[in-house]
């Protein structure tokens, strides 16, 4: 299994953020090819360690990278960038990893 982790800062407006995301983000991603799960985070989130707490993470299940590859090339994976940049324009607001899992 392959999941690609979004981990958001928090937005300048994150009531107009949480809308944008729930109302035109998730629907559009929802629409990926080979999408296998669409998960998020629940409020509160809890960083034990110092630095910054997100205020949003997301995941998303895939059957390999190749998957996701192949999801974020159709056209449903460029209006998901697209609108990415609309959601958390600067890239210092969010991280993005793309990786293979195994069961231990």
């Amino acid at each position: 299994m392959a999941k690609m982790l979004v981990i958001y800062k928090t937005p300048a407006d994150p009531a107009a953020f949480e809308r944008h995301y729930h109302d035109i983000h998730i629907p559009l991603a929802k629409q990926l090819p080979g999408l296998l799960r669409y998960e998020i985070s629940r409020q509160p989130i809890m960083n034990v360690l110092p630095g910054e707490t997100p205020f949003r993470v997301a995941t998303l299940y895939f059957n390999s990278l190749e998957d996701i590859r192949t999801a974020f090339a159709s056209e449903i994976g460029r209006a998901c960038a697209v609108d990415r940049r609309k959601l958390a324009g600067d890239d210092d607001l969010v991280t993005m990893l793309l990786f293979d899992t195994e069961t231990l």
